[in-house]
């Protein structure tokens, strides 16, 4: 079993996210990816409401004192590019 099989098999990574209202959401992480010297992040919303069927995915980058922050991808084709990266690992690792 490689890494990103125990990442989605034994391990539950939530990462709590601020948005620009100060209200908090949980997030399960499903994946990071490292594409072109840039770090991605796939999450999937958690809510105990509803059943959710989409995924999140987010840009790391660091501010000016190097904190580490997450943003949306704002270009069309980098966003298509890092999620057929996910695609394609999604699908290697079904069963």
């Amino acid at each position: 079993m490689n890494n990103e099989e125990e990442l989605f098999e034994e391990e539950f990574y939530v990462m709590v996210l601020v948005d620009d209202e100060g209200e908090e959401h949980e997030f399960q992480l499903l994946a990071e990816l490292e594409i072109e010297d840039e770090t991605y992040r796939v999450l999937m919303p958690l809510s105990e409401e509803e059943e959710i069927d989409f995924v999140v995915i987010l840009k790391v980058v660091y501010d000016e004192e190097g904190n580490e922050l997450m943003s949306d991808i704002e270009d069309d084709d980098e966003l298509d590019m890092v999620f057929a990266a996910w695609q394609e690992l999604e699908d290697s690792l079904e069963i």
